[in-house]
């Protein structure tokens, strides 16, 4: 089957996401200053993952209301629109504010473009719900919705970043939950232990990528006690079985980045906040490498601040987020202009120069 990606996708209304239209390839690394709109981004992809898993409200009740995701807050923009270009498929929809500080449909919206034709084929899915109606098309065997939701399926922001004492991966999980790593990585251990038991050559993969960054950590300990287990490893030259709470913070999320990154069943777009957090600079280096090898079969996207993990990509996989009169937009660096940079200088040290954009710029500045 041809794969289909999310090509472009333009955003209206939704936090500082005033109207920005984001053209999307296999790899895309999203930097910029603190408060440019990078997360916004992220948050939205997430949002699309929710509304096709049929569970917009429970992203907008977690999120603190309708009122927190429209530009300017419930007395700015009056409704959040989307558009997401797959080609020769589309998808729109407008999410209006309702009671309960919720979201609702106020137009949903399939299109498909054939080639040849000077219109596109629009399938109204009507007005008025609370969730997605794409599903119900999917069961009617609808092949353009089909199109939307396989590219968008499962679609979650992984973030890794707490590796506290209470963290969720280090506590003990349901075996049975072990079909998806979730976006906190607290079911870890079930996915691994259905990696080792069912794909063996990916879970040899992700303890070869471990030691890597970790030559001393030798394999899991997967062991089910009454239909639950707990993340537990070995390492190199002893027979004791260590806690998760053994590992370093940086080597707990490199194990998680490594897991994810590697599973044969990744979803179609792949988010990722900040990756680099707390790892050493060899594992960033390492990190890049597996999110090249990922996007070969899944979009990723990348928020990152870190200058080690950008030095690793091309110009060509960059998005520059800037904020211009309360405002994020978003654009791809001219390669021309910086050639004569590049044979210089790495894409870190151009960044550091403020030759990328994407530096804090001051309101009306």
């Amino acid at each position: 089957m041809t794969r289909r990606r999310l090509e472009a996708i333009t955003i209206e209304g939704f936090t500082s996401l005033r109207s920005s239209t984001v053209e999307l390839r296999d790899l895309n690394v999203l930097v910029g200053a603190n408060g440019a709109g990078k997360s916004n981004f992220v948050s939205a992809l997430a949002m699309l993952g929710r509304i096709v898993d049929g569970e917009l409200n429970l992203f907008v009740g977690t999120a603190g209301g309708a009122g927190v995701l429209l530009h300017n807050g419930a007395k700015g923009s009056t409704r959040i629109s989307l558009r997401l270009d797959f080609a020769p498929n589309g998808y729109e929809a407008d999410l209006v504010p309702s009671v309960g500080d919720e979201l609702i449909f106020g137009r949903e919206t399939v299109l498909f473009q054939g080639e040849g034709y000077e219109q596109p084929f629009v399938l109204s899915l009507g007005a008025g719900h609370r969730e997605t109606r794409l599903t119900e098309e999917v069961k009617q065997q609808r092949a353009i919705a089909g199109h939307v939701t396989r590219v968008l399926h499962g679609c979650r922001v992984f973030h890794f970043h707490d590796t506290s004492a209470n963290a969720p991966v280090k506590q003990s999980g349901y075996a049975a939950d072990n079909l998806t790593l979730h976006p906190d990585a607290r079911n870890l251990a079930a996915v691994l232990l259905r990696l080792r038991n069912s794909s063996s050559p990916v879970y040899q993969r992700i303890v070869r990528d471990v030691q890597k960054v970790a030559p001393f950590f030798r394999d899991f300990v997967l062991v089910e006690q009454h239909e639950r287990l707990q993340l537990r490893w070995k390492q190199e030259g002893s027979d004791t079985v260590f806690p998760a709470n053994a590992l370093s913070d940086g080597t707990l999320r490199f194990v998680c980045l490594a897991t994810l990154l590697n599973l044969p069943d990744l979803p179609g777009l792949v988010v990722l906040d900040e990756p680099e957090l707390g790892l050493h600079p060899y594992a960033i280096v390492q990190l890049a490498d597996m999110l090249r090898a990922a996007s070969q079969d899944s979009q990723v996207v990348v928020a990152t601040q870190s200058v080690t993990l950008m030095d690793q990509f091309a110009l060509d996989d960059l998005i520059v987020v800037e904020r211009q009169d309360g405002a994020s937009t978003f654009g791809r660096p001219n390669p021309e202009r910086l050639q004569d940079w590049l044979d210089e200088y790495s894409l870190g040290e151009l960044w550091q120069k403020n030759l990328l954009g994407g530096r804090p710029i001051p309101e009306g500045g």
